[in-house]
């Protein structure tokens, strides 16, 4: 149960209020997502360098998790929506100079500056849409953001298209679209604030109402929670696995089919599989069933689809990435909920280490990376490389299925 206080409204506007803020998290995403073609070429970097533009963004989730639990409780779940919308706001508005100068530097830290902002957000949001209704109910609400997330990757995009051309990105190009993205930004921070968003808390947040009873009391550290830091490590190793097939489809997409026209378009199938799934949860939890066997069961079925991933021949094996995406579409709503509940007044501070999670979406498709590198004889990698390196996904979904079937329950366990 969550208490509110302040606003009085139905549940429905909070809804649709932090869905267009999911919205416009995967927005951001879509499009960095198209800067790095860009940067890429204009700045002549190596394969290595360019991970130097994930690690710019990811490592604010590392960096700022923390002390995003601290801003949270001093000022809110709402304003730190604001602020984070604000900081973002200036990330976007960074890339305009960073063009101008056509300075890499400067673009890193744009980048760097867009994920603290991130971070904030993730870190407000995600718990917010978690304590705001039933605890039942939790991994149907991720879920529907989700789908708004997802929805925003297709739009990004589209909206790029109307200033630049998509097939031969230029720096200077960037200029108008980020102007706008940045006026955005600051507009939806101060909708934000104004929003009739009810300033949620989770039972027993306050500290002067830790009953006894509660799980929480007693406790002096957000470490003195295991079935959290198992849920963080649960998390940090499925962001690894839902990002994995988006940054590889495409190298896998030639290998398996050769250089075809339009091999961008099958990063399509990640998508489909991840709003399918997303659906699913909206309509099946917790109707049907609960999202603790929910997540079990598509953590099996991510074993099965990792295991048909590295043994099919590949023009087969290229189609267990979408139901690899559809597995892992509800692990997000699902882990969350589970690794928050019970933390009392160590509930923005549980939330900022989940945030920090995130950063498993740099270090597993690295990792990937290292591995297919590592097992290639030839200049260019073939299938099996690639089949061999998906090897990476099963320890994660193991653990996954280790935190979901019985690793959550440990608070429930006397010592």
């Amino acid at each position: 149960m969550s208490k509110s206080s302040k606003y009085k409204v139905g549940p429905a506007v909070p809804l649709m209020i932090v869905g267009i803020v999911f919205f416009m998290i995967g927005f951001g995403v879509g499009i960095s997502g198209f800067l790095t073609p860009a940067l890429r070429s204009a700045f002549n970097l190596t394969t290595g360098q360019s991970y130097l533009v994930t690690a710019a963004i990811f490592s604010a989730f590392v960096i700022f998790g923390r002390p995003t639990g601290w801003v949270i409780k001093k000022i809110g779940y709402r304003k730190a929506m604001m602020v984070a919308f604000f900081i973002m706001a200036l990330g976007m508005w960074l890339f305009v100079p960073s063009s101008k100068a056509v300075s890499f530097p400067l673009f890193l830290v744009a980048l760097f500056v867009g994920g603290i902002g991130n971070t904030v957000l993730q870190g407000a949001v995600n718990p917010y849409i978690t304590i705001i209704g039933p605890e039942n109910t939790a991994a149907v609400r991720m879920s529907l953001m989700g789908i708004m997330n997802k929805m925003a990757w297709w739009m990004a995009p589209l909206f790029l298209g109307l200033f630049i051309d998509l097939a031969d990105v230029k720096v200077n190009d960037i200029i108008m679209p980020f102007y706008i993205v940045t006026g955005i930004m600051v507009i939806l921070g101060i909708f934000v604030y104004f929003a009739p968003l009810p300033e949620v808390k989770a039972e027993g947040e306050d500290e002067d109402e830790a009953a006894e009873s509660s799980y929480a009391a007693g406790k002096t550290s957000v470490l003195q929670f295991p079935h959290l830091l198992m849920g963080v490590f649960a998390l940090f190793v499925y962001v690894g696995i839902e990002t994995l097939p988006m940054a590889s489809i495409i190298d896998f997409a030639k290998a398996t089919f050769g250089d075809v026209p339009n091999l961008q378009n099958y990063s399509k199938f990640v998508t489909i599989g991840l709003v399918a799934g997303y659906i699913f949860g909206v309509i099946a939890i917790p109707r049907f069933v609960s999202q603790q066997k929910a997540l079990i069961a598509f953590t099996i079925l991510g074993i099965g689809s990792s295991l048909l991933l590295i043994y099919l021949p590949a023009q087969y094996a290229f189609y267990a990435l979408l139901f690899a995406s559809f597995s892992n579409s509800l692990m997000w709503p699902a882990i969350w909920p589970l690794a928050m509940k019970d933390l009392g007044k160590f509930t923005k501070a549980g939330a900022s280490l989940l945030v920090m999670a995130i950063v498993g979406g740099a270090v597993v498709p690295l990792l990937f990376g290292t591995i297919v590198d590592a097992v290639k004889t030839t200049e260019v990698a073939v299938v099996a490389n690639y089949q061999t390196a998906y090897w990476v996904m099963v320890p994660c979904y193991l653990f996954i299925l280790y935190f979901a079937a019985s690793g959550h329950k440990i608070r429930t366990k006397k010592p």
